[in-house]
């Protein structure tokens, strides 16, 4: 079985963000990234496949020189090869033109699987893996938490709301984009590191695969949310505050 796994590097959640000198996006400069959530499990899934009954799991990723760092990573934990898409400009894409140019990497890869996460930490529009998937005439699948190989393609349980989960089970190639949390993420070993030097990275220039930066969007300009600190004192007995507080909670801030 062969698995390829779309990973994307994010700015890590804890990030220092300041906005750049044109106003118009975040100053990178100082920015430590990480790998994305979802696609980590996206990765571990491949992997626990590729345990159970062999094959090669190839990472796909796409950006600037650091995105390398990445890449490492994921072959660190175990991925067999990776393929590079250079682009400085990746910020120039929509979700279609990225979907683009991961389908046109890929699409003579043969691939079993694709498995991306099911949305990124930083844009967040979780729209990749569907895209990917009618480009490439794949059946897709969303919101994944588990996957089982079957005589004739997979067998995949789906999360769906208020507590509902679905079994679905689709021919490949297919395409499934992963919820995460399900299973228990690997460290890459310090023999995984060494390996990950010597493992193929294929590089191909975003330019060389005939799909153009289309802006569908464009900023004006980012702005930072304003931070506020206001207090409010309730009234009535104790468990009148009580009660107003619980409300306060749960209708308002909905920590609960």
């Amino acid at each position: 079985m062969k698995i390829v796994v779309a990973i994307k590097q994010v700015p890590e959640r804890d990030a220092r963000i300041r906005i750049d000198s044109t106003g118009k996006w975040i100053d990178l400069q100082d920015v430590e990234f990480t790998l994305n959530e979802s696609d980590a499990y996206a990765l571990e899934e491949a992997l626990l496949l590729k345990e159970a009954h062999g094959g090669e799991v190839v990472v796909l990723s796409a950006g600037p020189e650091r995105v390398g760092q990445t890449i490492r990573e994921a072959l660190a934990k175990g991925a067999d090869r990776a393929i590079h898409i250079e682009s400085d400009d990746l910020a120039q894409y929509d979700a279609l033109g990225v979907a683009r140019l991961l389908a046109a990497a890929v699409k003579d890869e043969g691939a079993d699987l694709i498995l991306t996460g099911l949305q990124s930490d930083d844009l967040g529009l979780g729209q990749t893996g569907v895209i990917v998937a009618e480009l490439l005439g794949f059946p897709h699948a969303s919101l994944i938490l588990k996957i089982e190989k079957t005589a004739d393609g997979v067998k995949v349980l789906r999360e769906l709301e208020d507590g509902w989960f679905q079994h679905l089970e689709l021919a490949t190639p297919a395409v499934l984009t992963i919820q995460s949390g399900n299973t228990k993420l690997r460290y890459a070993t310090l023999m995984g590191i060494k390996k990950a030097k010597t493992k193929e990275v294929k590089r191909i220039a975003a330019s060389d695969l005939g799909v153009a930066p289309v802006p569908v969007v464009v900023l004006d300009g980012v702005k930072l949310p304003n931070k506020q600190r206001t207090t409010q004192i309730l009234g009535g007995s104790p468990a009148e505050a009580a009660a107003a507080l619980v409300e306060k909670l749960q209708f308002e801030v909905r920590a609960i």
